[in-house]
């Protein structure tokens, strides 16, 4: 057995169907993959290797460049420093220009490489890992040996060193599923002495064409060699998928897909990427000054009435005005960003919580619409059973004594007469509680798909615990936590599940009496079918009994007649409880066979197989015995009802989509407040038709204030006819339930709500199937649940629990957007003040195309001598985190999306322009001989400026503001010793100097002090009565 990187191995041309696709010739083709044939090794594999960087070595810096400088704002400042090398519209130092914008590019590449090489790394590693490879002469077999080593591409299992000829994979990273699912190899070449022998014989897997569905696989296998030829059909339970985490045993598997046809490839998709609402009011505002540039360019050039070549003075002064659009704006809002980021990550009150989308914090400020999943989100997704109906009578936690009691005597007691079961179909024979108890609970005990596994705990090894049936080593898994909540029950009665293999079952009574069931077949459950079943052959007895559990929805028309079902089901649904049907009918040795033939028959068909299968399953599924009903509970999670009471009162409407039946959903939403007490609930008759349809909008038209509870059919068929009118009428509800909603429904709502309202989403999800529905939200929030991280993975926000979601919007939502707002209108308020100097300066010296500041001024006004200060704008809150969570009314105010308006715009445009012409008009006035000392006047009033309008601003301090302040000043006093080019040194030591200064930046700061104090007296904001 040889040792090679799997990856490089397969490091080849493309054979001749993935030539087809990959040149766009046509689509992928079903394949047959040869073993033991040497001369038929010419199928050649896709290259495996992951790559999720973005650029390569030679991409990167033109990659990096072209998408900075494809939006018009950074390809207009690329422009206006390239100008520079051209005489005539030359204004100054080229660093002048080319420093800022070299600054903003090295920050914008830095952060790409730290992103490229991280992503790089995960790469590497993932491509770098070593399997173990059987065959010498090109079949790609392949030996996993390590515990939770990952599977490499997709496969089809041939063999296992488990005695009990199954594994189990860990597909959560897949399917968000954190269930272990069973995998069986198959038959032929387990049944094979050794592994060796894989290489002897001569067989073919034949595999369907790639494809999107990782629930489902057609392909067969044949054995050539054999006599006579042996067929076997190949279906999801023979595949082990890339991407999938072996959990037992060793595994050998022949690969059938690579690179881009894998499952996992092809199931990812580019989410669509996010741009904040934030962003695009900056832009909108941006473009707004870029006008203003261009105008007050044209106005300079009007009053030189077009004289001389008037078409290169309006380039001078486009130049000259280029402050009025920030250079620095995008830097300031993306370092923001990751400071706020990275508070999230580092609050202690919402431990576990992981930013992945560090571009949209300030989104969470703003959320109009929360869209939530029920299981696993508002719920724990950890069932507890609480309720057995046999129609007649009921058993709940209160009585689970008398079940076990009844189980008890069943395998204790000898019995009187014939039992139900073994009388003959004419003749019926009323069965006593006691046994239909016993026949419930031994049917919950066996229809399933949980496998009893035995752990050594210290005082019992592994393979004694799994001979003796050891209760305190024997851990359950399954692919669905209400699966082992039933095994467990059936336990705690009495009987108990202690041993499963590919082929048999054994029960353990209460007596210890092991009872020993062969597995005949199994139909597992499906999404579509919506329930399992199970064929077994009792050992002891020779019977064959298939049993049945699923939805009532569909139980309903495969069981007997009976007046109870409907009505109990509705009872146990309105408790909150996941309802289960059970039923089984008694089989014939010949009726199985019949069955067992065509049943194999349609499972060998490579066409329409799941339709051939389905038709002969459903001709067993007819007139079955109504056994019971189960009912588990999906406990709520902690904190939910505080949580969304606290939404509420924000102004946020939250929505409940869930693949729950309706009136389990209802429950959950009475339970969790999502509706009050007092309000009305108005649940949408199941319509299908259009008319139908427009009967019940109108009847729901009339109800107000109410809550909606609408089904995902129902939902379509409104949509489809009706969409603006629903939408209208539901976006009115102070919260909506649907129900039975699938994951394209989840995202398509999202996406009608963003269309029709133009207000932020939010989705919130713990699962595969609200992934979609995270993607297109505004913000997407995934919960870390029992059903994996594939929903976390692809959120934006990750949290460990639901209730972390109320800290998350009312503390780091609010303050990021206020934080963001101050910050990006004081950048604008920086740059228009010195820009507002410059016209001043322009239209007395006869409108001149001069800059007032040359060099480094122009640098380090807007970095070493400001962006401290500013920058520390992050760090200000109006309000402590305790308060906004105590009185989530604060939010709303947000939702008005008042920090950063047209209004305020216009606010500190005109603080700018009165503060530039009093500390321009002022220098001028002031200033006695030299030309100089209009520029050390006005810039250094410039400076004190802008450091008390940031003290102004500043609503709580931190230590940090006064140490970027007090920096900030003491690196400019510093700097004054070597800017002797620009500023009269000893001037700045006189007292005629430090007097004009002090004058000048008091009258263009005292008034806009006074106007504060005078509103926060007169007209306080709200956050303000509750600072005290």
């Amino acid at each position: 057995m040889r040792r090679k990187k799997y990856n490089r191995l397969l490091d080849c041309s493309l054979n001749d169907c993935c030539m087809l696709r990959c040149c766009g010739m046509g689509d992928f083709r079903p394949r047959t993959v040869w073993l033991g044939h040497p001369e038929k090794r010419e199928q050649r594999y896709p290259r495996n290797v992951i790559n999720n960087q973005k650029y390569n070595f030679f991409t990167f810096l033109p990659g990096v460049l072209f998408n900075q400088f494809k939006y018009f704002f950074n390809l207009y400042f690329l422009l206006l420093a390239c100008s520079q090398f051209v005489n005539e519209l030359r204004l100054g130092a080229l660093y002048t220009y080319w420093v800022p914008l070299g600054f903003v590019l090295i920050i914008t590449i830095v952060r790409e490489a730290v992103e490229e090489i991280r992503c790089f790394l995960r790469d590497k590693e993932v491509n770098s890992q070593i399997y173990s490879k059987l065959s010498t002469r090109g079949e790609l077999l392949f030996s996993l040996e390590d515990y939770n080593q990952r599977v490499p591409a997709d496969m089809i299992f041939l063999r296992t060193s488990e005695r009990n000829g199954s594994c189990f994979l860990r597909t959560d990273q897949l399917d968000g599923e954190t269930d272990w699912k069973l995998r069986l190899p198959v038959a032929c070449t387990q049944r094979l002495p050794t592994a060796a022998d894989l290489l002897q014989i001569r067989s073919y897997v034949y595999a369907e064409e790639p494809n999107i569905d990782i629930h489902n696989f057609i392909g067969t296998f044949t054995r050539e060699d054999g006599d006579p030829p042996v067929n076997e059909s190949l279906s999801i339970e023979n595949t082990l998928w890339a991407s999938t985490v072996i959990a037992s045993g060793t595994v050998i598997g022949v690969v059938i897909y690579t690179g881009k046809e894998l499952r996992s490839v092809m199931n990812t998709s580019n989410p669509r990427h996010k741009i904040g609402l934030f962003d695009l009011e900056v832009n909108c505002l941006t473009k707004i000054l870029f006008g203003a540039l261009v105008v007050v360019s044209l106005v300079m050039v009007a009053l030189q009435h077009f004289a001389g070549r008037w078409y290169l003075q309006i380039f001078r002064f486009l130049l000259l005005f280029s402050n009025i659009v920030p250079i620095s704006l995008r830097v300031n809002l993306d370092m923001g960003k990751m400071v706020f980021s990275w508070m999230i990550k580092k609050d202690s009150k919402i431990p576990g919580t992981v930013v992945r989308a560090s571009t949209i914090p300030e989104q969470l400020g703003r959320i109009s619409y929360l869209l939530t999943d029920k299981t696993g989100t508002l719920t724990q997704n950890e069932m507890v059973f609480r309720r057995l109906h046999l129609g007649t009578v009921a058993y709940g936690m209160d009585s689970m004594d008398e079940v076990q009691s009844h189980v008890f005597s069943a395998y204790t007691q000898p019995p009187h007469d014939v039992p139900a079961s073994r009388a003959p179909a004419t003749t019926k024979v009323r069965k006593t509680i006691s046994s239909r108890v016993h026949e419930a609970v031994k049917a919950i005990a066996l229809v399933h798909n949980v496998t009893p596994v035995y752990e050594a705990n210290g005082v019992t090894d592994q393979a004694e615990a799994e001979q003796h049936y050891e209760d305190t080593c024997r851990v359950y898994q399954a692919s669905s936590p209400d699966e082992v909540s039933l095994v467990q029950w059936t336990e705690s009665v009495g009987l108990t599940l202690v041993g499963r293999d590919q082929s048999s079952m054994q029960l353990r009574t209460p007596s210890g009496q092991i009872l020993n069931f062969t597995i005949l077949q199994i139909f597992p459950f499906t999404y579509e079918s919506k329930r399992m079943g199970i064929i077994v052959r009792d050992e002891s007895t020779g019977e064959i009994t298939f049993y049945m559990k699923g939805a009532d929805v569909v139980m309903s028309g495969i069981v007997q007649y009976n007046d109870w079902l409907e009505e109990e089901c509705g009872n146990m649904a309105r408790e909150g409880l996941r309802v289960l049907v059970v039923a089984k009918k008694s089989l014939t040795e010949e009726q199985y066979q019949d069955f067992e033939a065509r049943y194999v028959q349609a499972k060998l068909s490579v066409h329409d197989r799941s339709l051939k299968v389905a038709t002969v399953i459903e001709s067993l599924e007819m007139e079955m015995e109504l056994l019971c009903l189960t009912g588990v509970e999906d406990q709520l999670q902690a904190d939910v009802r505080p949580t969304l009471e606290i939404l509420r009162n924000a102004g946020i409407k939250v929505w409940m989509l869930t693949g729950d039946k309706l009136e389990t959903a209802t429950c959950t939403a009475k339970n969790a407040h999502l509706v009050t007490r007092n309000q009305d609930i108005h649940v949408f008759r199941p319509v299908t038709t259009r008319s139908e349809a427009h009967l019940e909008l109108n009847a729901f038209r009339r109800k107000h204030d109410c809550a909606l509870v609408i089904s995902g059919d129902s939902l379509e068929v409104c949509l489809k006819f009706y969409e603006y009118e629903f939408m209208e009428l539901a976006c009115q509800c102070p919260a909506v339930v649907c129900c039975r909603c699938a994951p394209t429904q989840k995202a398509q709502i999202v996406r009608l709500l963003q269309e029709r309202t133009g207000k932020l989403t939010c989705a919130v999800g713990d699962g595969g199937n609200d992934v979609s529905m995270i993607q297109e939200a505004d913000c997407g929030v995934g919960v870390e649940g029992k059903e994996g991280k594939q929903a976390s993975l692809a959120a934006d926000f990750s949290v460990t629990q639901f209730k972390h979601l109320g800290r998350l919007l009312m503390v780091h939502g609010r303050n990021s957007y206020k934080r963001s707002a101050a910050l990006s209108q004081f950048v604008i308020h920086r740059s228009l003040c010195i820009s507002t100097m410059q016209a001043v300066f322009s239209s007395v010296f006869y409108f001149a195309s001069v800059p007032l500041y040359q060099g480094f001024l122009i640098i380090g006004y807007s970095t070493i001598y400001t962006m401290f200060p500013v920058f520390s704008l992050v760090l200000d809150k109006d309000v402590k985190s305790e308060v906004a969570m105590l009185y989530p009314e604060l939010y709303k105010d947000l939702l008005k999306g008042r920090p950063l308006s047209f209004k305020t715009f216009l606010i500190w445009v005109l603080i700018s322009i009165y503060q530039g012409s009093i500390i321009m008009y002022g220098a001028l006035l002031l200033f006695e001989s030299e030309f100089v000392h209009i520029v050390a006047i006005s810039f250094t009033s410039l400076i004190l400026t802008e450091l008390l309008m940031v003290a102004l601003t500043i609503q709580t301090w931190h230590w940090l503001m006064i140490v970027a302040e007090l920096l900030s000043l003491a690196c400019y006093i510093a700097s004054l010793v070597f800017l002797h080019e620009f500023i009269d040194v000893y001037f700045i030591a006189t007292l005629s100097f430090i007097w004009k200064v002090t004058v000048i930046t008091l009258v263009s700061c005292l008034p806009l002090y006074i106007l504060k104090y005078l509103r926060r007296r007169f007209s306080p904001p709200s956050y303000s009565k509750l600072t005290s």
